[in-house]
């Protein structure tokens, strides 16, 4: 070429190709250095395409395969899972129907509290089942030991769950409570008295501190609206 001749221009999908030449050649090498890369990503291993046919590649494909499957057993565990707790979801809020209608029927204080008691421990499985009320009048809520254990609890609108410090389960269980793991603790609100339904379990894992609360909650609204009608009547 003669000296000041401009240069012909070169193809740009030469430079495209051998720059993807040098990447795939980076890759290739960098697996051969890891060989191991594949078994700790196994999400690229998932996405990765070999065809069946390819040389040697059988062992990868039937990896990749392994994984598939191992991702759908997973989902269908959190499939059965979300399930599970929708059949349980829904049979507690038959139960709170069946429960709430029982309520509005009893005519007393003591056939309220039994209601509860037969009920929870039927449709709740339920171990322990107490209902306390707490004193109207101040200087009666401050000589009173219950009072004092659930000082904390008083006037709060959630409920509780989670295992229970001895000087709250004790004055709520009495003999019953060291079996007694977890429990849910549902507060009584209204215009004239406060307190505690308490739902004791044996399980540990029954009334676990990050277990949904709306259905408890319902239930304390039912039970409290029950007890303002039972006080306003004077039964």
């Amino acid at each position: 070429m003669t000296s000041g001749q401009a240069e012909p221009n070169q193809d740009p999908n030469n430079n495209h190709r051998d720059r993807d030449k040098d990447n795939a050649d980076a890759v290739a090498g960098y697996l051969l250095r890891h060989t191991d890369f594949l078994v700790h990503h196994p999400e690229v291993l998932a996405k990765v395409h070999i065809p069946h046919g390819a040389g040697g590649a059988i062992s990868l494909i039937e990896r990749q395969v392994a994984v598939l499957r191992e991702q759908l057993g997973i989902e269908r565990g959190r499939l059965n899972h979300l399930m599970a707790r929708a059949r349980d979801y829904d049979r507690l809020s038959n139960g709170l129907h069946k429960l709430t209608i029982q309520l509005i029927v009893a005519r007393d204080i003591k056939q309220a509290r039994q209601v509860l008691e037969k009920g929870l421990s039927e449709e709740f499985k339920a171990d322990a089942v107490v209902l306390k009320l707490f004193p109207v009048e101040p200087d009666q809520r401050a000589s009173d030991p219950l009072v004092s254990a659930f000082i904390d609890f008083i006037d709060r609108d959630r409920c509780l769950c989670g295992p229970l410090h001895p000087t709250q389960g004790e004055p709520l269980f009495g003999n019953a409570a060291p079996t007694i793991h977890s429990a849910a603790l549902i507060p009584i609100t209204g215009h004239d008295q406060t307190g505690v339904l308490a739902i004791g379990s044996c399980d540990a894992k029954r009334f676990s501190p990050d277990r949904s609360t709306d259905l408890l909650e319902r239930l304390g609204a039912v039970v409290s609206a029950k007890l303002q009608d039972l006080a306003h009547r004077g039964a």
